[in-house]
């Protein structure tokens, strides 16, 4: 199933979040218009920008008449409607699947995203925190990854496009992933798939 109409995604481009819908795009090859947010001028909360996500967050896409929020969320809603075959089939793949969606809004988000956001966008927190999680997550991770080539095993999955952005750009919080080859060769592999788009580094304006 194609759409009539482009796609809109509504994205900031140094956002995890937002670069993980638009791969899922690129990697779909569904039409779609990027429209850029200006998080640091607050146009997220705009009422205007939350009738279309009553949390005043992005990415946002439209589809349709139909908007979607949330990152994860989005990647279910494209996969449902236009490539069910990346929706595992089996009870067991599913959880696998959704656990590694709550590792991407848990221990990801609180660790290197955190961590990170810190650091560049001076968030009033405590750096030491999230750089314990990190390397407390990161080490788990390692390990998994030391027997798997992805996420969910032998195949590329929703569950890397989630996880990839906020452990790549972990060194921007100052996490470093030196010790973590394991997690580096799987950054590398993803970065080789079909429809891969690269996430940028943070500039400042």
């Amino acid at each position: 199933m194609t759409s009539q109409d482009p796609i809109e995604l509504f994205t900031y481009q140094y956002s995890g979040h937002c670069h993980r819908v638009e791969w899922f795009l690129n990697i779909l090859k569904l039409p779609y218009r990027k429209i850029d947010v200006n998080l640091r001028a607050g146009e997220q909360k705009t009422p205007e920008f939350l009738q279309k996500n009553p949390f005043g967050q992005v990415p946002v896409i439209k589809d349709g008449s139909q908007f979607i929020g949330d990152s994860n969320a989005i990647l279910v809603y494209l996969a449902q409607r236009y490539a069910p075959e990346w929706i595992p089939a089996s009870p067991e793949k599913a959880a696998d699947l959704q656990r590694c969606f709550s590792v991407s809004a848990g221990l990801v988000a609180y660790g290197p995203a955190h961590a990170r956001a810190i650091k560049l966008f001076s968030r009033p927190d405590n750096w030491e925190v999230a750089q314990a999680r990190s390397h407390q997550f990161f080490k788990q991770l390692d390990q998994h990854l030391q027997q798997n080539l992805f996420l969910l095993g032998s195949e590329f999955s929703l569950a890397d496009i989630a996880n990839y952005a906020y452990i790549l750009l972990a060194p921007e919080g100052d996490v470093q992933l030196a010790a973590y080859p394991n997690i580096v060769a799987w950054l590398r592999r993803l970065e080789t798939t079909t429809g891969f788009i690269s996430m940028p580094s943070f500039s400042p304006a």
